[in-house]
């Protein structure tokens, strides 16, 4: 039953570990699209000799883009608390993996113990039944 438990403590963990690399691979790519998006605003033009209202729509356009990197940045602040909570999650599974462990581990001694005395029991036996035949 401890095998069970320890097992089953493990694989959730290893779940939790992949869900943190998707969440992490999440935050990734919205800072890359962050940057990207920075650099499109700051390499967006107009024409040298273009009319005014080419700076309006430019205008327009940066400020769409920095709204744009806002709802990113909000979008990545909500994917780093969850990963928080995974890594929360994370750290009890492990804990109560490593006490399942060592459980298992005690219990391992225990066995290991048992059949140490049967040994010594089986060969003192032996030796008394030489000592008695002789």
């Amino acid at each position: 039953m401890i095998d069970q438990l320890y097992n089953l403590k493990k694989i959730q963990a290893d779940q939790k570990f992949m869900e943190k690399a998707q969440l992490q691979s999440k935050i990734n790519q919205l800072d890359a699209e962050i940057m990207l998006t920075h650099n499109q605003i700051n390499s967006a033009c107009v024409q040298k000799f273009g009319a005014i209202s080419d700076f309006a729509v430019l205008e327009m356009h940066k400020n769409t883009m920095k709204e744009h990197v806002k709802k990113l940045e909000a979008e990545k602040l909500g994917v780093a608390a969850k990963m928080e909570k995974v890594v929360e999650e994370i750290v009890e599974l492990q804990k109560e993996t490593e006490q399942y462990e060592y459980i298992l581990d005690e219990i391992k001694q225990e066995k290991q113990l048992k059949i140490l005395k049967a040994e010594v029991e089986a060969a003192e036996e032996y030796v008394q039944s030489k000592y008695i035949s002789q």
